[in-house]
């Protein structure tokens, strides 16, 4: 049972914006990019490859992977995923590898992340150096706010509280049971 408690919208904007500085480079980037190592291969000069930047990773398959592996650093899971059954086994896969996660309200906001049209969910796996403090600091407000109050929810969901109609019912029944009671003992007496 997946239980749809949402981050907060300060969170959530503090991991989006974290996640918006990952973002993998967009096809007029790319084609940019490729384009200046063609043109400085064509001249002739060498150049060095260029370092693997660090981006958020995005796809169910993919991400599923990087926590089975225990590379994901933090999950970000969209609340409308339809069907839900893409993602509602996510949250268990994290939890039994101990990866932190958190659901986000909005799979268009993660997929304007990632340059796509939705995202079901997105993972971090690397951060540069300036930004360790700040993810260190997002999972731990998460784990402690999120993750580690699951059971507390699951203890009080509901909150054992009847219906009007389930509690007029109940009080007619008493009421009916202490008059029987009140007759049997005028009765007896």
């Amino acid at each position: 049972m997946m239980i749809c408690a949402c981050l907060s919208l300060s969170l959530a904007a503090k991991a989006l914006k974290l996640a918006e500085k990952y973002a993998p480079e967009d096809a007029v980037a790319k084609k940019q990019r490729l384009l200046a190592a063609a043109a400085a291969k064509a001249a002739g000069t060498k150049t060095e490859a260029p370092k693997k930047r660090n981006v958020v990773k995005y796809g169910i398959n993919h991400i599923t992977d990087l926590v089975e592996q225990k590379k994901a650093s933090l999950v970000l899971i969209a609340h409308d995923v339809d069907p839900i059954e893409v993602v509602v086994w996510l949250p268990s896969l994290c939890r039994k590898h101990g990866v932190p996660y958190a659901i986000v309200k909005g799979k268009s906001r993660l997929g304007r992340v990632v340059h796509k049209k939705t995202a079901t969910a997105i993972a971090f796996t690397q951060v540069n150096n300036e930004d360790k403090n700040e993810l260190s600091q997002l999972v731990q407000v998460i784990q402690e706010n999120f993750n580690d109050r699951l059971h507390d929810r699951l203890r009080h969901w509901g909150g054992q509280k009847l219906g009007i109609k389930s509690q007029t019912r109940i009080n007619r029944q008493q009421k009916a049971i202490a008059a029987e009671a009140e007759a049997r003992a005028l009765a007896t007496a």
